[in-house]
């Protein structure tokens, strides 16, 4: 595992994006980001911009390569197209390839234009939000939990709406503190709890324009993490935990209660 404070290649960064980094490698990167919040926030936008490619054109993949990509046609047609170069050709094999391959991440590196706001891409951000900071020791959140007061107004300013930061002392979580996110359609906030055990539970909040929604259980690759997502008047929640689900429905019913008890307020 590499030095958290030594360099990383932005190569490795568009891999950790794109989940081709192997194990051992992506936790180092997961450990440098974890020091590094400016890059951290980048990878964040770059993961929820990649993850809105894959959820809008991701069925381009399965379906059937347009005749005019065709490589054996291409080629038959060259034959009698002197005039067409073969640079064409290798353009429309590498089109191909990069809409069924993993170059989402690196496209969204550049992407300037406007990307759909789904649930699913918000819960995507979730997950490698609490991914990214539940391993964290010293630096889980930006505002710990005993300053809630002043969490509760920076965070309902930057967001746009009223905050209600649930208090899940009955079910032995503690409120370690929360932090300021990028989220798919501006600022997110993220919150943290504890258990006795060391479980830890995440809370992220994002404001989106998809309809009101119940409650969807998501799990996350390699079953370690799971989520809960709702939409609740033009806000998005999502409750990340370990992939207990009887343990996470039982957090998220609690935090459900709370934080739609008024319904959604804007500040």
């Amino acid at each position: 595992m590499i030095d958290p404070n030594s360099p990383v290649h932005e190569d490795e960064l568009h891999a950790f994006v794109d989940g081709q980094l192997p194990a051992d490698r992506r936790e180092a990167v997961a450990a440098w980001l974890a020091e590094h919040p400016e890059q951290a926030a980048e990878v964040a936008a770059w993961q929820a911009q990649a993850e809105a490619i894959r959820a809008r054109y991701g069925a381009v993949a399965g379906e059937a390569l347009p005749t005019r990509f065709n490589l054996d046609q291409l080629m038959r047609d060259s034959g009698t197209r002197a005039r067409r170069p073969w640079r064409t050709m290798a353009a429309a094999a590498v089109i191909a390839a990069f809409v069924v391959g993993g170059g989402a991440g690196w496209m969204a590196r550049g992407a300037t234009a406007a990307v759909p706001t789904t649930t699913g891409s918000i819960t995507a951000d979730a997950l490698e939000a609490h991914e990214l900071y539940v391993v964290e020791v010293r630096h889980p959140v930006e505002v710990p939990g005993n300053e809630r007061d002043h969490m509760t107004q920076w965070l309902s300013k930057r967001l746009g709406y009223a905050q209600r930061i649930p208090d899940l002392q009955t079910l032995g979580l503690k409120l370690i503190g929360g932090r300021l996110l990028p989220g798919p359609t501006g600022a997110a906030a993220m919150y943290m709890y504890e258990g006795p055990t060391g479980e830890r539970f995440t809370l992220y909040c994002a404001k989106t324009t998809t309809p009101e929604s119940a409650l969807r259980f998501r799990e996350a690759a390699g079953d370690r993490f799971a989520a809960v997502t709702w939409v609740s008047e033009k806000a998005a929640y999502v409750v990340s935990g370990p992939a207990e689900r009887a343990r996470l429905e039982q957090v998220t019913k609690a935090i459900y209660d709370q934080v739609n008890k008024d319904g959604w307020k804007k500040s």
